[in-house]
């Protein structure tokens, strides 16, 4: 899907528009940070975090130990929640604060190098959507267009031709995936011998990374059967990588695709690429706030629980410029992803 599907011809005063929106949610306090909020958040995550440890722990070695790893899986997506929110620097304005929340609610709780994603997700946040300069439509085990699909070979291909069916299953290997990728982001080297990926504490990431998974199996281990703690183990991993993918997965997958040909301002680049996911406060906490993509993108570091109220004042915003401002319930964003995997395999499938 290209830009030009969906976008109307450009409005007068282009390059102030996203400056005339800024100063409307500044009027309204929106950029202002939430600290109180904050610590009550990660006090009652981490809590919720440390005691699920304990339950393991003191429930020893039963078959109780799988529901009880489906809900460490929850928890450790809302930890991650809080190291997405601390690269945005929507906790504290200063670098250093943010970094160590990120990196123990990251490296250390998580197992997710938070240098990695950091560069990763801000040449996202960059270039939302776009082939060539958005990691998170590369080319990978799944395509995102059809000259990826029309490039791959073998069992990629085939792939490809049932990826909409496949999308879900996938995500339980999302898990095992973001582990992988962080090791090989503090270990990979280019072919002038530098490192891959730029990493402001390497070695403490290294560190607390080694430390995480020590901890990790040393404890399952220590508390149950080998066949329990290795059972433990996928279970919590899948269930997670499953949850942060379908966390991730609606804001961007099915929206246009900007190309080199498209000249679009930062507020449509923005806008255009992104959809939000309509829903109560309940899905606010499950999504992390993510499901006001568009108000993010446009205000990477307002505060989560600000993103309700800046909602509608983006979307009459964008009314205003005659910008089209998508959104809609989660089951629907789902479909329009999905019904985008399997379009993009079509060439395929003939």
């Amino acid at each position: 899907m290209t830009i030009g599907a969906v976008a109307e011809p450009p409005v007068r005063r282009r390059g102030s528009d996203y400056a005339q929106l800024s100063r409307r949610i500044s009027q309204a306090g929106l950029l202002e940070r939430r600290p109180g909020w904050y610590l009550t958040r990660i006090v009652l995550t981490l809590g919720a975090f440390v005691a699920g440890w304990v339950a393991v722990f003191l429930l020893g070695d039963s078959w109780w130990q799988l529901p009880l790893a489906a809900v460490m899986a929850v928890a450790t997506t809302q930890v991650a929640f809080l190291g997405h929110d601390a690269g945005h620097r929507q906790m504290f304005r200063r670098r250093g604060a943010s970094e160590l929340v990120g990196l123990f609610a990251g490296n250390a709780a998580v197992g997710l190098s938070y240098g990695w994603w950091v560069d990763k997700h801000n040449r996202h946040h960059a270039n939302p959507n776009h082939e060539d300069e958005d990691p998170d439509v590369g080319a990978g085990a799944l395509v995102w267009t059809y000259e990826q699909a029309l490039e791959t070979r073998g069992f990629g291909r085939w792939l490809a031709r049932r990826q909409a069916y496949l999308f879900f299953p996938m995500l339980l290997l999302e898990g095992l995936n973001l582990h992988v990728s962080s090791i090989r982001a503090i270990v990979g080297r280019g072919p002038d011998g530098r490192y891959a990926v730029p990493m402001r504490h390497r070695a403490v990431e290294a560190a607390l990374l080694l430390a995480h998974t020590v901890g990790y199996v040393a404890l399952l281990l220590a508390v149950m059967s080998p066949v329990k703690a290795l059972l433990f183990a996928v279970v919590h991993q899948a269930l997670w990588g499953l949850y942060m993918g379908c966390a991730f997965a609606p804001n961007h997958k099915g929206m246009p695709m900007p190309t080199a040909e498209d000249e679009l301002d930062f507020l449509r680049k923005q806008v255009l690429t992104s959809r939000n996911v309509r829903g109560s406060r309940l899905v606010d906490t499950a999504l992390g706030g993510l499901n006001y993509q568009i108000e993010h993108h446009l205000f990477p570091n307002m505060p989560r629980a600000n993103l309700r109220r800046a909602q509608p004042i983006v979307r009459a915003y964008c009314v205003e410029q005659g910008i089209p401002y998508a959104e809609t319930g989660l089951i629907e964003s789902y479909r329009q992803a999905l019904g985008h995997l399997h379009e993009v395999g079509r060439p395929l499938r003939g």
